[in-house]
């Protein structure tokens, strides 16, 4: 059993992101490569406290990028868009 602190990297946080916050109550996160969807919907259980009624998962692939005159690459991660129960929301920024 995996500790959720290594499933759930970090919230993303674009202007995107709020949009759906507000409008569907879905919550993004950056999760770890090798987590599936049942250890994302637990982690953010014992995490937050809420309830996860689904969780989608995105790849996100590498993009073509350049530093001055060497070229490389951005980095690969796993992107989970988690949609809460109905009437529950996470504070991220503890002003609740």
């Amino acid at each position: 059993m995996k500790d959720p602190r290594e499933v759930i990297i970090r919230p993303i946080v674009t202007e995107r992101s709020f949009d759906q916050i507000e409008g569907e109550n879905r919550y993004t996160f950056e999760v770890a490569k090798t987590s599936n969807k049942i250890e994302i919907a637990k982690a953010i259980h014992d995490i937050f406290g809420v309830d996860v009624v689904k969780v989608n998962i995105v790849n996100v692939k590498a993009k073509p990028k350049r530093v001055r005159a060497v070229p490389g690459y951005t980095r690969t991660w796993k992107k989970a868009i988690v949609k809460l129960a109905e009437g529950q929301t996470i504070d991220f920024y503890g002003t609740m």
